[in-house]
């Protein structure tokens, strides 16, 4: 298939491999982090960790937006859920992540509530005007890349003049996260994670342009390549970023620029700016409240907020004490080193997020088999 049997050529993978294999230094460990969960999905899909050298070593980093959603988040959009004459709908991945006391959408739909699957925001938008007596809370979550649709349903149900529409604002922002991933004791004092570079997220940079990760090559000296998500894309990302670090450059390069650009997609941009504003903080799992990393709808849609209609709880309960999906999306952990993984934790009975979402880091493993390797060989380099 044209456009993407060129990019799964497993001999030029091989050969990828073994040009990395090559000019990787055996004197020295390369950490890098691939910050898309469409990215840690191919790693686990192609096998791409067991052809690379034991010296170049993958860190799992939050680039799951249903991941980093916490707790809390999910327990209000099951408050909303219960509210008379309420119709919440949100994407698939949503329903089964647990809230507190293990509570998901999909429970509470079995409870009783009207909650609902949609697969775009104009279908939550139809549902609104197919039911004017309920009313319609579409549970928004995502990156720069789920953004810009959410804002364009907005600017809909204003021009449409929607009284029932609303909107349950969880988007946040990508290069809030790698700040405070880099800023953490974990990376700066203790150094318990070690991060040489990072594979930047694609469809994400899509929209915002490959000119934000300028900042962390400069201020904090860490090379930043964008990638695609095919295997031939993460392949050559590492062999660019093993080369940065060799010649002690940190730069931002761009593997991706059959889709990416340097200032992104102005229109998208624009759009988002419209309608959107800044959090002074937000939540995140894993990584605690983030400065300005998330957003929240504008005064001027303000009728649409399902936080401004509704009185949401703005609660932050702690995460399951047993599950390690906090500490695997801070790069910390390996989601093998959770004891959970593969016994109670499994896709069809998942004790966190990183076991739910498609692009979860636990699904990855489980989903491709990941596991079965620690099993195998308990001192590879897949779990060092």
């Amino acid at each position: 298939m044209k456009y993407i049997d060129e990019y799964r050529d497993g001999g030029l993978a091989q050969a990828l491999a073994r040009t990395i294999a090559a000019e990787a230094d055996p004197a020295r460990t390369y950490h890098l982090m691939e910050f898309c969960g469409g990215h840690t999905h191919a790693i686990s899909r192609y096998g791409l960790e067991d052809i690379l050298p034991a010296n170049v070593r993958m860190v799992h980093g939050p680039g799951c937006p249903v991941c980093v959603l916490p707790v809390g988040r999910i327990d209000a959009a099951i408050y909303l859920a219960r509210q008379p004459g309420v119709i919440l709908c949100t994407y698939g991945d949503m329903l089964r992540v647990p809230g507190s006391k293990r509570l998901s959408l999909l429970k509470a739909k079995a409870e009783g509530c009207d909650i609902r699957m949609v697969y775009s925001t104009m279908d939550a938008l139809k549902l609104a005007q197919d039911n004017p007596d309920r009313q319609v809370v579409f549970f928004a979550i995502g990156f720069e890349t789920t953004t810009p649709p959410t804002a364009v349903a907005l600017k809909q149900a204003q021009a449409l003049n929607l009284k029932n529409f609303f909107v349950f604002c969880n988007h946040v922002l990508t290069p809030s996260a790698i700040a405070q991933i880099l800023d953490s004791p974990e990376v700066r004092v203790l150094g318990t994670v070690k991060l040489d570079g990072f594979i930047g997220p694609a469809h994400v940079s899509t929209i915002i342009g490959s000119a934000p990760y300028e900042y962390f090559a400069e201020e904090y000296q860490r090379p930043v390549v964008i990638a695609g998500f095919e295997p031939l894309d993460v392949l050559q990302a590492v062999l660019m970023l093993v080369r940065q670090v060799n010649q002690g450059r940190f730069e931002v390069e761009n593997e991706f620029a059959r889709a990416v650009t340097r200032d992104g997609n102005s229109k998208a941009k624009a759009l988002v700016a419209e309608v959107f504003e800044l959090r002074k903080s937000f939540e995140w799992r894993g990584l605690g409240r983030v400065p300005y990393s998330g957003l929240r709808i504008k005064a001027e849609f303000a009728r649409f907020d399902a936080e401004r209609h509704w009185d949401v709880p703005q609660d932050s309960p702690p995460d399951n004490k047993a599950c390690e999906c906090g500490a695997i999306l801070r790069g910390v952990k390996k989601p093998t080193d959770c004891k959970l993984f593969g016994t109670v934790c499994t896709p069809e009975n998942p004790m966190g997020s990183c076991m739910v979402s498609a692009e979860g880091a636990c699904a990855a493993h489980w989903t491709y088999g990941r596991f079965r390797d620690i099993k195998a060989a308990p001192d590879s380099k897949v779990d060092p």
